[in-house]
C-alpha cells in the first residue's frame, strides 16, 4: 500500500510516542501517505488505521477535520488561501477573488489541466503577513498582492 520509505518515515514518527500510544502518529502518518499518493483514498486511510492499530473511523475523523488533507485527487499545486477575518480584512478576500479569476475556478475546484486546485483555508497563524497562502501545505507565501500572485502562478506553471 505504501512504499518502504514511507513506512520507515511513519515508523520514525511512531517512535516519538510511548509503545501503547502509536496512534498519536496519525497526523504525521496521513501526511506521509498523502506525500506519496497525492491524496488520501479510503483504502489508504484504512491501511493507516490498521498500521497504527486504530479504528478506521478515528483516522477518517482526523483526515476530514484538517483541510491539509486531500480526500480526492488534487491538482499538482494545491493553493490554500486564508480568508479568515484578519486575513480577509487585510486583503485575503481580494486575493481570493484574483486567484479565482486568474485560474478560472472556484474554491474546491481544479483547473482543467489538473495543475492547480484552490482551497479556502482557516487561520494559518500569520495574520501579520496577510494575505497568506500555502502551496501544497508546505510553502507559505506572505503579503500576496495581485502582482505576487501572478508571479507565483507563473513560477509554478513552468
Amino acid at each position: 500500500m505504501l512504499s518502504a520509505l514511507s513506512l520507515k518515515k511513519i515508523d520514525h514518527e511512531i517512535e516519538k510516542y510511548p509503545v501503547d500510544r502509536k496512534q498519536s502518529a496519525v497526523i504525521s502518518a496521513l501526511a506521509i501517505a498523502q506525500d506519496e499518493k497525492g491524496w488520501l483514498a479510503n483504502e489508504t486511510m484504512d491501511f493507516i488505521a490498521q498500521y497504527l492499530g486504530m479504528p478506521p473511523i478515528a483516522v477518517y475523523e482526523v483526515a476530514t477535520f484538517y483541510n491539509m488533507y486531500n480526500l480526492q485527487p488534487s491538482g499538482k499545486y494545491k493553493l490554500t488561501i486564508c480568508t479568515n477575518l484578519p486575513c480577509g480584512l487585510s486583503g485575503g478576500t481580494d486575493a481570493a477573488v484574483h486567484l479565482k479569476r486568474k485560474l478560472g475556478i472556484g474554491f474546491n475546484q481544479t483547473t482543467a489541466d489538473a495543475k492547480f486546485s484552490l482551497k479556502e483555508g482557516e487561520c494559518m497563524g500569520a495574520c501579520g503577513d496577510a494575505p497568506v497562502l500555502l502551496v501544497n501545505n508546505k510553502r507559505m507565501c506572505s503579503f500576496m498582492s495581485n502582482e505576487k500572485i501572478d508571479q507565483l502562478l507563473e513560477e509554478l506553471s513552468k
